[in-house]
């Protein structure tokens, strides 16, 4: 494929009349969410006596005029920004003395020369050009992008070709079981040095291979017996790559939909480049690390990164706050994402701001457990929004934005009865409510708040180290043995149980969250690099309790062998505010 991909076939389709047929095809992708403007400004001392010819030149259209700006500017020193490209306004007015509060955007006029001072100058600026918010981007600004389109489009049809060859030969792919140390010089002599290190640190005598035609490989989890066994598939561009679509567990004789995920991937990205500048993008190399001693330092970094991360988070809600009025922050994500410890470390960097965070949980807000709807399968559906009591959640939190003193209950998961705070909660003026919950996105929840009083953020665990540079670790079985872990310590369930919950579980996030995570503000990724490596004693000794009579056994094998490929780390070093510590216990927070 990678012959393919350099052949001279992948630069057609990307002249200036393709881009433009596509723009042209596609304008409805293309719409702008601010202004951008083209335009220039002057800036020159307040005591400058010929500012009416200043003025005039500044709406200048002709080289000649333009050219006796600069001329005067330049003599002068006055300071002269063009802005002969589209520009965001945000990035326009940043060079203007705009006073707190002031809509900037009202000021776009263009055609009309405008004037601003401060203390000791004077501002004409001049809009030549505007695209709004919601109106079509210039095609200008979304070549670059088009033609990276269509060269990812050119990319997919090449493999897309190739993979349909390999359907069409069903070459078997063959499972073998050889020495570890056999299968590390073959990686090596291949040029596989994540998969060799990945070897080299987990100490077991054989590993399984996968062999198709001459190419080996070592992966996270079973493969197909052949390369026909799934022929309903395609290859799709995405961002600056591409994507594999197959059909979904529910409809296997049907495509998945593409779900708009931007931010999401956009998220994983930028984790993904922070742990290449860590050093640690897969489980061998987190292994080394862990295996030459510096596990303790890589708990520090990565503890300082979320701290950081939550305290820019923090900024931007009081800044917030001071411009909008917003007094709530609603915090959404699946189960085990570390939505709770999260709104707490939240509420520390907002005090440390001046405000008064105030913490809900929705989970506090169950209705009992014989009132819980049931899913398709009878059981009972946590997920499901009407597993919450909104009436009593919205009527306290009416009577909180009102200033009155409300009860808040607490849910007790082991009995699954509703019991009550001994300390009423009250908001005043300095007060940010914190919600908490699995629906915290959903429009349902807080019909009556405005907009602009909310901020939503989307916590989730994407999990950023990969088992090596082909086999990413699903963010699902992260999740799973945080769940698996914290319902064993503090809800008294046993690894049986919750196994057998989990595909019913995943079938509410997919109805209930996932369809809102874009609705997020800010999206903030709960995972820390190393939690495996410290999850794994504790995870191990509950999955081993599962019976191999039971269904799940196979899934509790499957867990077990996936852990091993990491090397334990104690949790000795990790301090009590750490995410990690809502699910093994030892936390400094009260749950």
């Amino acid at each position: 494929v990678a012959a393919l991909l350099t052949t001279a076939a992948l630069a057609t389709g990307r002249t200036e009349e393709d881009i433009a047929a596509y723009y042209n095809a596609h304008k409805a992708e293309f719409k702008l969410d601010r202004p951008l403007v083209k335009g220039r400004i002057v800036r020159f001392p307040v005591n400058h006596r010929q500012s009416f010819k200043l003025r005039e030149l500044v709406k200048a259209s002709s080289a000649d005029r333009l050219q006796d700006l600069a001329d005067i500017c330049a003599k002068n020193d006055f300071e002269l920004k063009e802005f002969a490209e589209w520009t965001p306004w945000s990035d326009f007015a940043a060079n203007l003395p705009l006073r707190q509060g002031m809509a900037s955007e009202q000021l776009i006029r263009p055609g009309e020369v405008q004037q601003l001072r401060d203390n000791e100058s004077h501002y004409y600026f001049f809009v030549t050009e505007v695209a709004g918010s919601g109106q079509t981007a210039p095609l200008e600004t979304r070549r670059a992008t088009i033609r990276r389109i269509l060269f990812n489009l050119r990319q997919a049809e090449v493999i897309r070709s190739h993979e349909e060859e390999l359907v069409d030969a069903a070459i078997p792919i063959i499972r073998s079981r050889v020495r570890s140390i056999d299968a590390a010089m073959e990686f090596t002599r291949l040029g596989f040095d994540d998969k060799t290190e990945l070897l080299n640190t987990r100490p077991r005598l054989y590993s399984t291979l996968y062999s198709l035609g001459d190419m080996k490989g070592y992966f996270y989890g079973a493969l197909a017996p052949s390369t026909d066994y799934i022929r309903l598939f395609d290859i799709r561009p995405y961002y600056n790559g591409f994507y594999v679509v197959l059909p979904g567990r529910s409809h296997p004789d049907a495509l998945k939909p593409l779900v708009a995920q931007d931010k999401l991937f956009d998220i994983f990205h930028q984790y993904k480049e922070w742990v290449d500048i860590m050093g640690v993008p897969t489980v061998g190399r987190l292994n080394a690390k862990v295996l030459a001693g510096d596990a303790s330092e890589l708990i520090k970094i990565a503890e300082a990164f979320h701290e950081k991360r939550l305290a820019r988070i923090a900024d931007t809600i009081a800044a917030a706050n001071r411009s909008q009025g917003t007094r709530m922050v609603l915090i959404s994500g699946p189960s085990s994402s570390g939505k709770t410890t999260s709104a707490k470390r939240l509420g520390i960097q907002l005090g440390v701001l001046g405000l008064h965070p105030v913490l809900i949980s929705l989970d506090d807000y169950f209705v009992d457990r014989e009132k819980t709807p049931r899913d398709a399968d009878g059981n009972y559906d946590y997920e499901a929004l009407e597993a919450i009591d909104l009436g009593l959640f919205n009527d306290h939190l009416c009577r909180l934005m009102r200033g009155e003193s409300v009860d808040i209950p607490r849910y007790d998961f082991i009995t699954g009865r509703r019991t009550w705070h001994k300390n009423p909660l009250t908001l005043d003026e300095r007060s940010i409510l914190i919600i908490e919950g699995i629906h915290g996105l959903n429009p349902r929840l807080t019909p009556s708040i405005p907009d602009a009083q909310k901020f939503r953020i989307y916590i989730s665990c994407f999990t950023s180290v990969a088992m090596d540079n082909l086999s990413r670790i699903a963010t699902t079985d992260n999740r799973l043995l945080r769940r698996l872990t914290r319902d064993y310590r503090q809800r008294g369930a046993d690894a049986l149980s919750t196994l057998s919950r989990w595909a019913s579980v995943r079938r509410g996030e997919e109805k209930h969250i996932f369809p809102y995570q874009e609705n997020a503000d800010i999206m903030l990724n709960s995972s820390l690099f190393y939690e495996i490596s410290v999850l794994r004693p504790f995870a191990e000794k509950i999955l081993r309790e599962v019976p191999d009579t039971v269904p799940e056994y196979d899934e509790a094998r499957r867990m077990l062998k996936f852990l091993k490929n990491f090397t334990p780390i104690p949790p000795d070093e990790i301090p009590p505010t750490s995410i990690i510590r809502e699910f093994i216990g030892g936390s400094s927070f009260k749950y």
